[in-house]
């Protein structure tokens, strides 16, 4: 586990450490000292920890003008002993939404399990979000890479239905684009997706 990171290439257009706006405004990474552990085995120090135990996240890249957030994950997605979307919810989506994201971008290649329980902060989040912005576009959350047995469990808990995932959501090669050109097909795809509902 210590030797994932976070994508770094797109540290020369945003860090969350450098952005006034950002939770982890003003933090100090030791890439020297590994601190920093989920089930006892040590995480890369580039991580950051939103409350829970098991699962951790990297803000990747925000973009506030044309509301949208893209977060990298690691861990064990853990809602039924740790309440891993309440810690997510409550520490970061509500610390962005009152700054205009309303398109949230979730990539979960490092995800390496779930476990459900109830669908509430998904509704929540999904009710904060599904308002029509100065644009005349809808908020949306969509969630890129994540594997196919953290899909099936999401179906069992109700989730898909807050979360756009799988199909044409699975794009292996989003580390070869910039965040702009990831966000504008990532759009695409889901304004197709709203289209044919």
């Amino acid at each position: 586990m210590h030797q994932i990171e976070p994508y770094y290439s797109w540290k020369k257009y945003y860090s969350p450490e450098t952005d006034i706006n950002s939770p982890f405004y003003g933090k100090e990474y030791n890439y020297d000292l590994y601190s920093e552990t989920i089930y006892g085995y040590y995480i890369d120090p580039s991580w950051d920890y939103m409350g829970s135990e098991t699962l951790y996240i990297k803000i990747l890249f925000v973009d506030y003008a044309k509301h949208f957030i893209i977060i990298e994950f690691i861990g064990e997605w853990n809602d039924a002993l740790h309440n891993d979307i309440m810690h997510f919810k409550r520490n970061i989506v509500d610390h962005f939404n009152p700054l205009g994201i309303k398109k949230y971008i979730l990539i979960g290649e490092n995800v390496l399990n779930f476990h459900g329980s109830d669908d509430c902060y998904y509704e929540e989040w999904f009710e904060d979000i599904d308002e029509e912005m100065d644009n005349g576009s809808i908020g949306w959350i969509a969630a890129v890479n994540f594997r196919d047995f953290v899909l099936e469990e999401w179906g069992n808990y109700n989730i898909d239905t807050y979360i756009n995932a799988g199909g044409s959501l699975q794009i292996n090669n989003w580390r070869t684009l910039n965040p702009q050109h990831f966000f504008g097909l990532v759009n695409g795809l889901i304004s197709r997706r709203i289209s044919l509902t």
